[in-house]
């Protein structure tokens, strides 16, 4: 088994979210011991995104707003999915910003939908969403 984002980089689908990631220097942060809990946006939820914001995120002088963004996405702690089934919460991120989980009928997590759950990794686990979630 890969750490998260060695795991990421394996599946072929979060190219972005690694493009992101580096740029952001947040690497070696999920490389980490964690566990974390990483709502990973796939690259089609990037494309979403409207035309230009990722090409300006990904600047060196947005790194402080694309970190935001990312770890937007990261929970401490290893979350399953059957540890929240029925539940709906409100969790505070690695970013220090508010996130809601509603999993009484599948999975939302701000406003996009868990298409993959429980892609574990040595330090913690993935759930594919199909939206980069924006913090307000």
């Amino acid at each position: 088994m890969k750490d998260i984002v060695d795991t990421a980089v394996e599946a072929g689908s979060f190219k972005t979210l690694v493009t992101a990631l580096q740029a952001a220097e947040l690497v070696a942060t999920l490389r980490g011991a964690g566990p974390f809990t990483v709502f990973a946006p796939t690259d089609e939820a990037f494309a979403k995104l409207p035309a230009g914001t990722l090409d300006d995120l990904l600047k060196p002088e947005n790194k402080a707003q694309l970190q935001k963004i990312l770890l937007h996405h990261v929970i401490s702690g290893k979350v399953m999915s059957s540890d929240i089934a029925g539940k709906q919460l409100e969790v505070e991120t690695a970013g220090k910003t508010k996130l809601m989980i509603n999993a009484k009928d599948g999975v939302k997590v701000g406003g996009a939908t868990v298409v993959k759950a429980d892609v574990e990794a040595t330090n913690g686990v993935i759930h594919v969403v199909d939206t980069v979630i924006l913090p307000n």
